[in-house]
This record gives structure tokens, sequence and C-alpha cells, in this order.
């Protein structure tokens, strides 16, 4: 929707033409819970004249049974748009306005101020150049005013206005205005803002909205809208490089080749010169190529396809860049996390890291600390809660193009996903590359792992055994091993209780030491396999997605994982090691099947059933496993 103007019934082409050239806002409210923020956009619309007549005599009508003024019109309600929001008179998801004046076009997410749905607030403010932080004149600073003025931070928001809303509830103090205001600059004073505003204001009535209001003679600067439409949020131009995150490969037909995506960052032209990121190969723009024709100069937000005067090998996930400051490439790095899960963040575990147009695996190798959001310290930890916000390396299973996300927020920022659930766990602005990952190499040796097998005349694999303890697991993974070194065959059996001892005697058995202690012993069995040997693991693995880890680690047809399959009453009658009796009493913690979750495979290889077989049956069971699928021949 746009404002009233004059050319819009004169001359339509001159009216759309001034809209194409106006400048272009994105900002976000945010702030606590009840500070205003859905109700500052609504006055902002309302006031500026852009309500449709049956937007407003629908929200009129709803203010009378869910509106939080009385007779009043409740503006919040043309952003609150859920019938939850509506209910409970509070913003759960973002939602996004355009707008626009004489002066200036605007986007506005307005955000929830909910602890449980900083998360949403995060999505709006990721993309925003601005953000307006609510503060309720009554209430002061609260802790959410804090979180979210430091998430703008961490997401690169330069720009900041602090309106201190409510003040017809404060009579309109001065003083409370200005105790406010130095207790929000003590916590941001090394937050780096370019800007930062102060402006008190009356959402509900719109004081100092759109014109100075006769309730604050004191404050001398600009009102909101004024202000909006014109803070300069442009970014130097050399501090931003052409980069162009290839998203497909056009090829309509045979005569034409071009590559699409939208620019994330700086300006390109015909003839200038660019480089590929992973590849290095250079070429030359031929032409700019849009649905509207082609183009003589193209900038940060345009989509475009590329044709380049070179044939080069270019595919989605690859980065086009300027060929005198080109992206950087890591497969380890820091980076700020926010966690977005209610599942928290086990280091160790693989997740899908999504940069740019590409994916691919990777871990969280150290947690280095936890940032309080209170006192904005340092805090040690091994995992992440959800809205917490930690400083991590992470490694990658191949490198990614990036800049660190201070200089670019396009290239320096990433997604991590659950592989098992597909869902997006967290968020990450990168630091930047850890230069010494860039020093080590795998070192080619002469004697490799087919010749190490041949000589052992087997097929080396990892024999994965998972279930609950008390299972028999290592019972059976024993047998196994016995037989085998009864045939000739080179076996190592690597057992949880065993490796406890030693490599992973430093670790307890909360979710995140799991993962850890699973990690190390994937890591172990690789080099064995490696060795030629046929290597038996035998842990309770409790978790899907180390399991999956194992398995990626290994060559097709290398990683055979067998679900040893006992029912709970079953491993707890044996309860060998008086474990399931003590996790019962309260005296063991996190005890898988009891006060910790087991989760089955869903495919193995093979599935032993020890309540219908004797353990030497179930063992029986693996070597021919192993004799018909060829492991044992060479």
């Amino acid at each position: 929707m746009s404002h009233q103007d004059s050319l819009i019934a004169s001359d339509i082409v001159a009216y759309l033409q001034a809209q194409e050239n106006k400048s272009f806002l994105r900002f976000i409210t945010c702030g606590s819970v009840d500070d205003g923020k859905s109700t500052l956009i609504g006055r902002l619309l309302y006031d500026c004249k852009l309500i449709y007549e049956d937007q407003l005599a629908a929200i009129t009508e709803d203010s009378k049974r869910v509106g939080t003024q009385g007779d009043k019109i409740d503006l919040a309600l043309l952003v609150d748009g859920l019938a939850a929001e509506r209910e409970q008179g509070i913003t759960i998801d973002v939602a996004y306005r355009f707008f626009s004046t004489d002066k200036r076009k605007f986007i506005v997410a307005d955000t929830p101020g909910h602890e449980q749905y900083t998360r949403n607030m995060a999505t709006g403010a990721s993309t925003a150049d601005l953000a307006i932080i609510l503060i309720d004149a009554r209430h002061g600073v609260q802790t959410q005013t804090r979180r979210h003025s430091f998430i703008a931070s961490l997401l690169g928001i330069r720009h900041i206005v602090v309106a201190v809303n409510k003040m017809d509830l404060v009579d309109f103090s001065q003083q409370r205005f200005e105790e406010i205001k130095q207790n929000y600059l003590s916590f941001v004073k090394d937050f780096n803002f370019e800007s930062l505003v102060f402006i008190p204001l009356s959402a509900l009535n719109g004081d100092n909205i759109l014109s100075p209001s006769a309730h604050t003679p004191w404050f001398t600067g600009d009102p909101l809208l004024p202000y909006l439409e014109k803070v300069d949020v442009t970014k130097a131009p050399e501090k931003t490089s052409f980069r162009l995150p290839v998203q497909w490969v056009n090829r309509p037909n045979s005569e034409f080749r071009g590559f699409s995506g939208t620019i994330a960052s700086g300006t390109v032209k015909p003839g200038d010169e660019l480089i590929l990121i992973p590849s290095g190969k250079r070429s030359r723009i031929e032409r700019i190529v849009t649905y509207d024709g082609d183009l003589p100069l193209a900038s940060e937000g345009q989509a475009i396809t590329l044709t380049l005067k070179d044939e080069i090998d270019i595919s989605r996930g690859d980065i086009l860049c300027s060929a005198d400051n080109p992206a950087s490439q890591t497969d380890q790095f820091a980076a700020h996390i926010l966690w977005m899960s209610d599942d928290p963040l086990l280091p160790g575990r693989q997740y899908i890291i999504k940069s740019n147009n590409s994916s691919t695996r990777g871990v969280v190798t150290d947690l280095k600390y936890k940032i309080n959001i209170n006192s904005f310290s340092h805090e040690a930890g091994k995992t992440l809660e959800l809205n917490e916000v930690g400083v991590c390396n992470l490694s990658l299973s191949k490198p990614i193009a990036f800049d660190p996300y201070k200089d670019n927020r396009q290239t320096g920022s990433f997604i991590l996903i659950d592989r098992q659930t597909n869902a997006t766990v967290a968020m990450g602005m990168i630091d930047f590359s850890l230069r010494r990952a860039g020093n080590v190499v795998w070192q080619a040796l002469d004697v490799d792992r087919a010749a190490r097998a041949a000589a052992k005349h087997q097929r080396p694999a990892m024999l994965w055994f998972t279930g609950l303890s008390g299972s028999g697991k290592s019972t059976i993974a024993n047998l196994v091993e016995k037989r085998l070194f009864d045939m000739g065959r080179h076996t190592y059996i690597l057992d949880g209780d065993n490796v406890r001892h030693g490599l992973n005697k430093d670790l307890g058995f909360t979710d995140a030491d799991r993962v850890e202690n699973i990690r190390r012993v994937a890591e172990t069995a690789k080099l064995m396999v490696d060795a030629g040997l046929l290597v038996m693991v035998s842990f309770i693995s409790p978790f899907r997605n180390e399991r999956q880890m194992a398995r990626a680690l290994m060559a097709e047809g290398e990683f055979i994982e067998i679900y040893v399959d006992t029912p709970l009453e079953v491993a707890e009658k044996r309860d060998v090691k008086g474990l399931y009796k003590k996790a019962r009493a309260g005296l063991i913690k996190n005890f898988t099947g009891i006060d910790s979750a087991y989760e089955a495979p869903k495919n193995p290889e093979l599935v032993v059933n020890t309540v219908e077989n004797t353990a030497e049956e179930s063992a029986q069971m693996i070597v021919n496993f192993l004799q018909e699928n060829g492991y044992l021949e060479g």
C-alpha cells in the first residue's frame, strides 16, 4: 500500500517512476512483552492514512471483541493477525508490513517480545537495517530489552531507535525519560551502534509519531516517522565487494548459459573481472540479464543472471566475487551461535550447515563460552539451550566460501539444521577462519587400506553393536570376535566400559558427553578399519544422529549396524551390573531407558533378538552375514 499522492490521478507513470526511485528502509520493532510494538506499527499506518476502509471497519469490530483499549480502536490488531495473538494480546509470529511515504519506502517487521519467541525476533532482525527498541516508560529496561538489543548488535544492525513508549502513563516525565536513556546507554556502550536515537512517545495516542507532541516541549529531536524518512543506513562502497551466490545455472537452450542469483553485496557491470569460489577460475562479465532486459549496472538486492565471456564450470552454491577481493574459504571457523531449538546443542553431533546456497555436514567441535544476557559476561558451558548465545568452533566436511559476518551479513551467516527432523535449530554468524586448519593436510601414504586388507585376506568393516544396557551387546561382540579369531581373521573390540577407562575417562553421561563419547570412538574405529581390521564397536550409542555420523565416516558397505533388540523389561531383569536398580532409586542420572531416551535403529543391517535367540546363535548369525557378503574373503 502506498500513501496518497496527487500524481496517482494526474500522471500515473510519473508516480510509478517516483516510487521506483525512492530509498528503501527495512526495520524491526522489538523489545519486551507489552511494550507496544504492534500498537506502534498500527499507529504509523493509521496516521499515514495507509489503512483501507474495509480493514479499518474489521479492526474496529474486532476491537470490541478482543481489543485491549475498551471502546477505542486497538491498532495492534492490524499486525497481530493470528487467532492466538488476538486471544492472548501478544505477538507470536513475525508480521511484515510494507508502506511508503512521499520520501521513502519501508518494510517493517513486528517481532514478538516473549522470550519463548526470541528465535522469531532474530529471524526478523536478520534482514533489517534499523531496529526500534521499545521500552515501557513505567517499567524501564527489561531482560528482553537487553536480549533484543544484543541480538540486534550480533546480527549487524548498526542503527537503533530507542522508543520510550507509554509516556502518557508517566505524565510525560522528562526525568523518567532521562533515567531510562542513561540506563540503556550503560549496557550498550560496547555494541558498536553507528547511530543511537531516543524518542519519547505514546503509540496509543500518537505523540511524537508524525509530528512533535505538545506534551513533550522539552524534547527537541525529530518525531519517529520524520527520523525514519531521513536516517542514512547505506554502507560505505569500499566495504561492499561484489558477491553473487549462484542459485541456479540458467540453461533454457543450447545458445544461452547464465548464472542466476541475488546480489549479496556490491555492484557489478559488464566487463568486470570475477573470480569463482571455490574453484578460483576467472572470467569477465559479458551481460547482466533480467526479465526487463539487460542492465548496465546491478547492485545489492537485485536478482540477475550473469553471462560470462569464458566457459567455466559453475554450480549452485558457488560464489562469484570481485576479482580483486574474493571471499575466503574455510572448513573450520569460529562463530557466534543463537540456539533456536527446544533440544539443546550437543557439541560433536553432526548437523547440516547451510550457508548461502550450499549445504554440507559439520559439527560444533567446541563451545568456547556462553554469553550471559544480563551481564554479557562469558560463562563456561557444555551445551546451549533455547535462546542462548554462545561462541563456538565448527568443523565442516568440506570448505565453504565466506566473509566474516561483520563485513558481509549475507556471506557471513549460516543456519544449522537437524539431520533427523530437518528443523532449523540455530543461526550463526562467522567470526573468523581457524587459520591453523589450513596448515593441516592429509598425508599421502604408500601403503593404503586396500593393501592392508589384502595382506589380512579380509574386507575391513566397522560392526556397530547398539542396544540397551544389559541387552547382550558385549557378550555377542566377544563371541563374534572369538569365532573370527579362530578363523584366522584380524579383529579388535572397542567396548563402551573399557574405553571409558582410558580414551573417554574424562566424559560423563550427559547427552553432550554421550555425543562426544561416540564421536571419539567412531574416529578411532575408522582408523582401525583403515588398518584393515574387522572392528567390533559395542556401545549403547542411544542417538540415531551419532550412529549416522559414524556411518558417514565410512565408505559404502564398511559400516554394519547391528541392533541387539532386547526389551527394557528383559534388560532390567538381567541387570548384571545392578545399574537399573540404582537408576530407579535415583542414584544414577541420565541412564538410558530410565531417564534418558534410546532411539532404536530404523534400518540396521542386522537385528538380533536376544529373547528368541541365545548369544551363541546371535553371534553365528553375524558371522554368517559376514561370510555371505564377502567380508571374510581376500
